[in-house]
């Protein structure tokens, strides 16, 4: 099974979140910034996440989003950080919907340092798909 975890963070907190999936993959955690982003080889698991800005979702990632195709990606996994609002997991998931990708309906949410204690939790996510 090849898994792929790709990320948005503008704080860092994200970022911690999708190292800890990732080290449960066995896999590196890619900024969708990146010019390493691209799923050049189809995954059949996507992790994604990113966090709320402003009632929204990084334009990065937003762009990334479009970027992906149900061709090379078997099935998605969202997550997110942030401070005030879980909003982030459902514009992410509508995104990835639109492309056809099916969306894994459980996801992982950090509320702000929450991220610091939630390794294990992370962990145990992310091998419930891989």
């Amino acid at each position: 099974m090849s898994v792929a975890v790709r990320y948005y963070s503008r704080s860092g907190n994200t970022k911690k979140v999708a190292e800890y999936i990732a080290e449960a993959a066995g896999v590196s955690a890619v900024s969708v910034d990146s010019k390493d982003a691209a799923i050049s080889e189809k995954a059949d698991v996507l992790f994604i996440g990113g966090a709320l800005y402003a009632y929204g979702i990084d334009d990065n990632l937003k762009q990334y989003l479009k970027t992906l195709s149900a061709d090379m990606v078997g099935r998605a996994v969202v997550f997110s950080t942030s401070w005030l609002s879980k909003h982030a997991l459902d514009l992410i998931k509508n995104a990835l919907s639109e492309k056809g990708i099916p969306v894994e309906s459980d996801t992982l949410y950090f509320k702000s340092k929450a991220v610091d204690g939630g390794r294990d939790e992370a962990v145990k996510f992310a091998k419930k798909y891989i």
